[in-house]
């Protein structure tokens, strides 16, 4: 088990010191299936009727999805406040650095209108007297009928991350602003989330 010496979430070098150890048990290595079928259905290279989402990736880490989205035609961003996570994600994905923006989920400012969020580990990335926060910058930043997507962890991890959220609390927050059209268990978990995720699409009201 490596040692580091920050150890608040809120601070780009608690992320940087465990991407510099490669200590990343969040980190799938690849695209999950969900997401594949997802970005499949709104596939706009392989259909010149589609028009392209504008999706965001926050927290982005490794960044992997980001491949997947840009070669189905979408305009996609990543973002991710640590320095190294995003040193890492452009070694990732190689055709697309100019995509890949170290910026602070909270004050960035999209290019472009946002259709698509997609959550997969950020939220519980956050202490859980950030998650309101979180919840109502995606709804600021997508607008009527976006659509928030990806992977929600549930359950009492006060120790985190990953922070665990309980589902009726997540609801509650959710629930103002979304409007919950998918809600499916996850086949691809990660031993640190396996059993505590669903993956879910929440359209924006």
């Amino acid at each position: 088990m490596p040692e580091f010496d920050t150890r608040d979430p809120l601070d780009p070098g608690f992320w940087d010191e465990r991407f510099a150890q490669q200590f990343m048990p969040w980190d799938l290595g690849g695209i999950p299936e969900q997401l594949r079928r997802l970005v499949a259905s709104r596939d706009a290279a392989a259909d010149a009727a589609v028009v392209p989402p504008v999706a965001l990736i926050p927290g982005a880490g490794s960044a992997y999805e980001l491949d997947l989205m840009c070669e189905a035609g979408w305009e996609a961003l990543a973002i991710d406040f640590s320095p190294i996570a995003v040193a890492r994600a452009k070694q990732v994905v190689k055709r697309w650095p100019e995509r890949i923006v170290q910026a602070d989920f909270f004050a960035w400012q999209p290019p472009q209108a946002l259709d698509v969020i997609y959550e997969r580990a950020f939220l519980c990335a956050l202490p859980p007297e950030h998650q309101p926060r979180v919840v109502q910058r995606w709804a600021d930043l997508l607008p009527h009928d976006g659509l928030l997507a990806g992977y929600f962890f549930f359950g009492d991890t006060p120790k985190g991350p990953p922070f665990g959220i309980a589902r009726a609390e997540l609801d509650a927050l959710l629930a103002p602003h979304f409007t919950l059209v998918e809600d499916e268990p996850v086949p691809d978990s990660l031993p640190v989330f396996d059993g505590q995720e669903r993956w879910m699409e929440w359209r924006r009201r």
